[in-house]
């Protein structure tokens, strides 16, 4: 019998998801810029990265039981006082839950059901928060830091952007001088 090192390392809470296998990719403000309410020359800044995905998945992404473990880091932007948010999405397999579990940070999570629906959980260091698979989830940083998002979710479940962008979450969400703020669409 040979024993082998890990191929991949979750260094929590202080790290990121590391391993030749790790997929990441990077959200800058331009890409993300129309889901913010104001929109000014701020806005046309392509350097402004406001989040992270790092994703780890094993095996064939199509057959089913098989799981990714992510991580989302958010940085500590506002525009315009609107706290830094992911784009959010439904599972496309609306019978794939999912975990996130927070690991740095201050957040929301909001979540909203087809029926447009909305509610939100708070997130912080050991927060663990299950996701239906029938409902859209996006992330909130609300605080002054980096806010790190740990995730596991089946890799046949897919992500449905599309219902978000054609029916967006009813709420915008602010930190006004530390005190955060639900604000309706």
């Amino acid at each position: 019998m040979k024993i082998i090192d890990p191929k991949v390392y979750h260094k929590m809470p202080e790290g990121i998801l590391e391993g030749d296998e790790v997929k990441h990719y990077k959200k800058y403000l331009k890409d993300v810029k129309n889901l913010y309410k104001y929109e000014d020359e701020e806005l046309n800044d392509s350097g402004t990265i406001m989040y992270e995905v790092h994703s780890y998945g094993k095996g064939d992404e199509d057959k089913k039981g098989n799981l990714f473990w992510g991580l989302t880091v958010m940085n500590p932007v506002y525009i315009k006082d609107e706290c830094n948010m992911t784009r959010g999405h439904f599972h496309e397999d609306l019978n794939c839950a999912e975990f996130y579990f927070g690991l740095q940070g201050e957040g929301l999570l909001l979540l909203m059901n087809k029926d447009g629906e909305m509610w939100a959980e708070k997130i912080s260091k050991g927060s663990l928060h299950h996701i239906d698979g029938e409902l859209a989830h996006r992330i909130i940083n609300t605080g002054n830091e980096v806010l790190k998002v740990g995730a596991c979710w089946p890799t046949v479940s897919g992500h449905d952007y599309k219902s978000i962008e054609d029916k967006e979450f009813p709420y915008r969400v602010f930190n006004n001088n530390g005190e955060i703020q639900l604000v309706a669409r």
